[in-house]
């Protein structure tokens, strides 16, 4: 279920509650709630904000608690901590029949990311001020246990878990989220990189992405610009990141909505020079950020660079020699069989293009279904109009006439002499083609870590109005994904690798029922049975999982 806000006549914007249904092999949307109308952007966010409610109300029915009572969940700890510890426990002589069930909670999420979070350093971030700090705390792990906004989750915590913190409190907490405090995150998230490391962090990822917000207005952080959401008619702000070859996190930075990705990079290497302190970087990015002004960037701060190139907008001459070329050297690698070599563009660049039998494969597919879904197009219509509006469709159709259009032939077999084709610019001398290609195939690690702040996490569309806001939410997001990427590389290190779902899933699972006995009022805890990766999980981290029932120690 999401949130929809439908655009009506006279400013007038109707916020529903929607859901999506597959139908054979056609997803349908279904509205199963009209929460109201809006005529103004204050209207517009209390509905979103009860939206989100009804979403909260729904989806709990179906799911299991995430989070006890604070005090409750403190004295399961506890009790599980000194039952694990006493070699000699009292043996629990209880009737079962005399024992009834006062509730159920998840330990597990608490127990893995609540000690990621204090090994980090996290828990020291607002010393200063210890409810926000206890409050940050649990805002984050809420997030990576079920992502929802910051008053959805407090009304979920208080409504259905008995969490009593205010949606004031969790406010001042993000107030207290200021620039000094980002920095420090982004600190502790590279000291936590190179701990886990057992070699020098060299090579950095580096990409950006949007992040749009159920907003039609702007400021001077939240504007309109290329949405790579498709949302381009709503206000958003550009992110860009940097990890490493694992993906752990190493920093980030928020910029304006209408930034050009492509800007953004003087920014981000001052940041890297004046915080980090690295002695040599290779820094890696895609082709967006190929434009002579960051090559001479990069060059003037003496970087080594892996940049992505557009082969196809090469000069007429370059296009020849990478297309006719007979010195490809060929490799086969995983059943792949490719064909690379190694050009001398300039005085201080190479051009190392590669060629991939299952790269071509997939390029004549992706190719051969557009054509097909113009074909289809073609048979109800061949109004330029109603084909030219279609994203990706514009480079194949040949208009005729005034108003009439056909595939253009030419264009699809110029296409498919590129098919496998690949290239990367780098300035670094005398390094192997197929390892500069093999560092450049790792940016899918920045494009997992966007889908991860995206999708698992909800990073977007934000609620927030105000630029301080904002950067509160995103930098709540950025701990909650540190912490992810840290356990995937602990767990893919000494374990095996597994990915944010499974883990979640595992972690969301792992239970402890509270069992009362109807005449003595003591409390037992009876943990559940764990899922197949959770006593490994536990080990790395340096705990132990026990599913040996215990009493309940009393609050005093």
């Amino acid at each position: 279920m999401f949130v929809r806000v439908k655009a009506y006549p006279n400013n007038v914007l109707a916020v529903q509650v929607v859901e999506n249904r597959r139908e054979g092999n056609t997803i349908k949307q279904r509205i199963i709630r009209h929460v109201g109308r809006a005529h103004s952007e204050t209207e517009l966010v209390k509905l979103r904000e009860l939206a989100d409610f009804i979403i909260t109300e729904m989806e709990t029915k179906v799911q299991p608690a995430l989070f006890p009572l604070k005090e409750l969940a403190q004295m399961v700890t506890e009790s599980r901590r000194r039952a694990e510890s006493d070699p000699d426990p009292d043996p629990l002589n209880v009737k079962l029949k005399q024992l009834r069930e006062e509730g159920r909670i998840i330990t597990g999420i608490h127990d893995i990311y609540g000690t990621l979070f204090n090994q980090t350093g996290f828990d020291k971030l607002l010393k200063r001020c210890r409810v926000s700090n206890k409050v940050l705390k649990d805002i984050v792990l809420a997030r990576i246990a079920r992502p929802l906004s910051k008053r959805a989750s407090i009304d979920m915590l208080e409504t259905d878990f008995g969490i009593t913190w205010p949606l004031d409190a969790v406010y001042r907490m993000m107030d207290h989220l200021d620039e000094e405090k980002v920095n420090l995150i982004q600190k502790l998230t590279y000291e936590t990189a190179k701990s886990l490391y057992r070699q020098e962090i060299n090579i950095l990822f580096y990409d950006c992405t949007t992040l749009y917000f159920e907003s039609f207005t702007e400021d001077e952080l939240k504007e309109l610009g290329y949405s790579k959401d498709n949302k381009f008619n709503q206000g958003q702000v550009l992110l860009a990141l940097l990890v490493t070859t694992e993906g752990l996190p190493i920093g980030y930075e928020v910029f304006s909505g209408s930034t050009f990705e492509g800007h953004t990079l003087k920014n981000m290497l001052d940041k890297i020079k004046k915080k980090f302190r690295l002695k040599r970087i290779i820094f890696v990015a895609d082709s967006a950020m190929l434009s002579k002004p960051n090559i001479d960037i990069l060059e003037e701060n003496e970087v080594e660079y892996i940049v992505g190139a557009r082969l196809k907008s090469l000069t007429r001459q370059w296009q020849n020699k990478i297309l006719d070329n007979k010195q490809y050297i060929k490799e086969k690698k995983e059943g792949d069989l490719i064909r690379y070599h190694s050009f001398e563009y300039n005085q201080n660049q190479r051009l190392i293009v590669s060629h991939s039998t299952k790269r071509a494969e997939k390029d004549r597919h992706d190719r051969e279904k557009a054509v097909e879904r113009l074909l289809s197009k073609f048979k109800k219509s061949k109004d330029v109009k109603s084909l030219i509006s279609n994203y990706g469709y514009k480079k194949y159709i040949k208009t005729k006439g005034k108003s009439l259009a056909e595939i253009n032939k030419e264009k699809v077999a110029q296409d498919a002499q590129w098919d496998g084709l690949h290239g990367v610019f780098t300035n670094i001398p005398n390094a192997n083609p197929i390892e500069i290609l093999a560092h450049y195939r790792g940016l899918w690690q920045i494009e997992e870590s966007f889908r991860i702040n995206k999708h698992d996490l909800k990073m977007r569309p934000v609620f927030h109005w105000t630029p301080k806001r904002i950067k509160a939410h995103i930098a709540i997001c950025y701990m909650a994904f540190a912490l992810i990427r840290t356990l995937q590389y602990k767990l893919r290190r000494e374990y095996q690798n597994l990915s944010p779902e499974v883990i979640q899933n595992e972690l969301v699972h792992l239970q402890v029922s509270i069992l009362k006995h109807i005449n003595t009022d003591d409390h037992y805890i009876i943990p559940s049975k764990p899922g197949k990766h959770v006593t490994n999980i536990y080990k790395i981290l340096g705990l132990q999982y026990s599913t040996v029932p215990c009493r309940m120690l009393s609050k005093n």
